[in-house]
C-alpha cells in the first residue's frame, strides 16, 4: 500500500513506494520536486529534528548547493514562508538516516544506480505510461536515425567491423561447430599437489576477507582434485590425450566446475586453477582473458547442459587462441 502526502492542493504529491522508491504521483514534467522537512519525516519515518540536522550537515559539507537547492514557498493556511527542499537533498537524505524505510531507498538507490553504470539506462515504467506520446516518439526517432546511412559514417562502420573482427569470426565457427584444433604445445610438469597447495593459499585469503568458510576447497573424497588432474594431464600410447595448453586450461576449467571435487567453491576453485595452470606455463592471457570474461566463462560452464560439453570447450579455446 502507497502512502501519499501532499505538499498543497497545486504542487506534487510524493510518497514512497514499497520498493524503496520515491515517486511523484503526477506531473513529470518537472525536472526536480520540492518537499518540506515535514514531508521527508514523512517518507522516511524519522522526526523532523533528525530531518533538520541531517540536512544542515548536508549543506555543511557541500555535499549539496544550498542556494540552488533550498527555497521558500507560501502554503496554504500558513502566514509565513516554507523551506522547501529540492530533489537532490531528498535523495542525500535517504542516504543519511538510518530508518527501515530509508535502507528501503538506498537499496533501490543502488540497484538503479547499479543499472545506468552496467546498462548504461534505466527505465521508469510510471514515467513511460505518464508519457507515453513522448516515449513513442522517441522510438521513432532511434528508428530514424539507425535507417539514415548518411548520419552514420562509411569510415565508423569500417572501424566498428575491423574492432571486432574476431567476434565475427568466433560466431561463425560457433554456428558451424568448428573449433580450434591447433594451439600452443609445450613440455609440461604440473602435479595435483602444487595445485591444492596454491588453492588452499587462495582459500586462507578468502577465509581471512570472510568470503570463504572451511568447507571451501575441501574434497568430497581424498584424490578428487588428483583424478581431474590425472585425465587432463593423462597420455595414450605415448602422446597426450589433449594435446595442446590451451586444451588442457580449457579441460581443468571445465571438470574442476562439472565434477564438483570439492565441499564448496567449485566453481572459484575451477577459475582459480584454470588461470594459475595457465600463469604456471606462461602462457600469455592477460590480453584474451579478463576478470569480467573468466566471471562470464565460469558461469557459462557451470550452467551448460553436459551433453553441451565439446561446445563449451570450443568456446574457451576460441577465446585462448584469439589474436
Amino acid at each position: 500500500m502507497k502512502k501519499e502526502n501532499k505538499i498543497n492542493k497545486n504542487s506534487l504529491a510524493i510518497y514512497q513506494s514499497k520498493s524503496g522508491a520515491i515517486e511523484l504521483s503526477k506531473d513529470y514534467k518537472k525536472d526536480t520536486i520540492w518537499a518540506t522537512q515535514k514531508d521527508l519525516s514523512f517518507i522516511y519515518e524519522k522526526d523532523q529534528s533528525v530531518i533538520s540536522r541531517h540536512i544542515r550537515n548536508i549543506f555543511k559539507d557541500s555535499e549539496v548547493n544550498k542556494k540552488s537547492n533550498m527555497q521558500k514557498m507560501h502554503i496554504p493556511n500558513s502566514d509565513k514562508p516554507v523551506d522547501f527542499y529540492s530533489l537532490d537533498v531528498i535523495l542525500a537524505v535517504g542516504y543519511r538516516t538510518n530508518s527501515s524505510r530509508a535502507i528501503e531507498f538506498r537499496k533501490w538507490a543502488t540497484k538503479v544506480l547499479k543499472q545506468h553504470i552496467t546498462k548504461g539506462f534505466t527505465i521508469n515504467k510510471n514515467r513511460i505510461k505518464q508519457n507515453y506520446d513522448d516515449f513513442l516518439k522517441t522510438i521513432e526517432d532511434i528508428k530514424v536515425l539507425s535507417q539514415d546511412s548518411k548520419k552514420i559514417k562509411t569510415s565508423d562502420i569500417l572501424e566498428l567491423i575491423k574492432s571486432f573482427s574476431y567476434t565475427w569470426f568466433s560466431l561463425d565457427k560457433y554456428d558451424k561447430n568448428s573449433f580450434p584444433k591447433i594451439g600452443t604445445k609445450k613440455k609440461i610438469n604440473v602435479t595435483a599437489k602444487e595445485i591444492y597447495g596454491d588453492l588452499q593459499k587462495l582459500k586462507e585469503e578468502l577465509i581471512e576477507k570472510g568470503e570463504a568458510s572451511k568447507m571451501f576447497a575441501q574434497e568430497k573424497q581424498s584424490g578428487s582434485l588428483e583424478g581431474i588432474v590425472g585425465n587432463v594431464f593423462q597420455a595414450v600410447f605415448g602422446a597426450d590425450v589433449y594435446k595442446t595448453i590451451e586444451e588442457k586450461a580449457a579441460y581443468l576449467l571445465y571438470f574442476v566446475i562439472k565434477n564438483h571435487p570439492f565441499n564448496d567453491g567449485n566453481k572459484r576453485s575451477g577459475a582459480f586453477v584454470f588461470i594459475w595452470f595457465l600463469n604456471r606455463v606462461g602462457f600469455d592471457f592477460k590480453n584474451k582473458i579478463n576478470p569480467e570474461t573468466l566471471a562470464t566463462l565460469t558461469i557459462l560452464v557451470a550452467e551448460s547442459n553436459p551433453k553441451d560439453k565439446d561446445k563449451v570447450i570450443g568456446i574457451i579455446l576460441l577465446l585462448l587462441n584469439c589474436h
